[in-house]
């Protein structure tokens, strides 16, 4: 029996009812995807693509026009589909008034956990998210990566099986992003399944297994992130100590050189960011109105 997926979103439909004469704005158009347990998925798309609809759709919070998303199998409009999710939005709101391990204590609090175990789970989710020294510190005084961080910490205090980051390093310097993407790999390593949406296309490539590019609410490519950024028909050679004279007939010379060698040979590679403006250029700004699906 195969596997149940994480997160499963099938043919989702979302219609918003537009100012012009009542007419419904289509945001989402028939999105399709599914993500494996323990994977990092990264959607991108540009503003107003669909990619936070999807999301706000698979965690119950907008209810699909049409299709369906699932969470470990449970249909994700149930409340007990959410018991496995931790969510970090992409503009959380703290009560700044309250020390970083205050914080933690009240989300952990609001998940039914007390006594030993809480205490011992604050302790864990500060260490890992690099705020054991800011325990004590009240929110107010935090920088933007470390509010980011304490909403990783809140997101992760029931122990989910997924984990649904909206903009994770959305303002956070370029210190801040990396520890955040560091964090996301310790993730990984712990089998905790990973969907984020994102900007910093950089980073989607430096964490995610797969990949899913959303445009005027349509999925415009979807897959395996070293098969999407693999270009067709290109050959990229990596030698060692070959000189400036092997450009030519590159084989032919590797064989017949002294002190060339062939360390791999393999498709070259475009950037995520490349394949996403290839994807996304020349395509109208303004969303169409559902009747012209119709």
């Amino acid at each position: 029996m195969s596997e149940v997926p994480a997160v499963e979103v099938k043919d989702l439909v979302k219609d918003f009812r537009g100012s012009f004469r009542g007419r419904k704005v289509r945001a989402v158009r028939k999105v399709s995807l599914q993500i494996a347990p323990g994977e990092v998925y990264g959607l991108i798309g540009p503003n107003g693509s669909g990619k936070s609809t999807t999301m706000k759709a698979l965690l119950g919070l907008l209810a699909p026009t049409s299709g369906a998303c699932a969470i470990f199998g449970r249909n994700s409009l149930k409340v007990d589909s959410r018991r496995d999710v931790g969510f970090l939005p992409e503009n959380p709101y703290f009560y700044k008034h309250l020390t970083a391990a205050e914080t933690v204590r009240f989300f952990g609090k609001l998940c039914g956990m007390r006594g030993r175990k809480l205490r011992e789970r604050v302790s864990e989710l500060l260490k890992l998210v690099g705020l054991e020294e800011a325990r004590d510190r009240r929110l107010k005084g935090f920088s933007k990566g470390m509010l980011q961080r304490i909403g990783l910490a809140q997101a992760l205090v029931q122990e989910p099986r997924l984990l649904v980051l909206d903009e994770p390093t959305a303002g956070v310097d370029p210190a801040g992003s990396r520890e955040i993407r560091d964090l996301i790999l310790e993730l990984k390593k712990r089998g905790i399944t990973v969907f984020l949406c994102s900007h910093l296309l950089e980073q989607v490539q430096e964490v995610c297994d797969r990949v899913g590019i959303i445009n005027q609410g349509v999925m415009v490519k979807e897959g395996v992130l070293e098969e999407l950024i693999s270009l067709e028909n290109r050959t990229e050679l990596v030698l060692e100590n070959a000189g400036p004279d092997l450009r030519d007939q590159i084989r032919l010379l590797v064989e017949v050189t002294d002190g060339a060698r062939m360390v791999s040979e393999g498709k070259a590679r475009t950037t995520l960011e490349r394949l996403f403006l290839e994807e996304t250029r020349d395509r109208p700004a303004n969303q169409k109105n559902l009747q012209d699906d119709e």
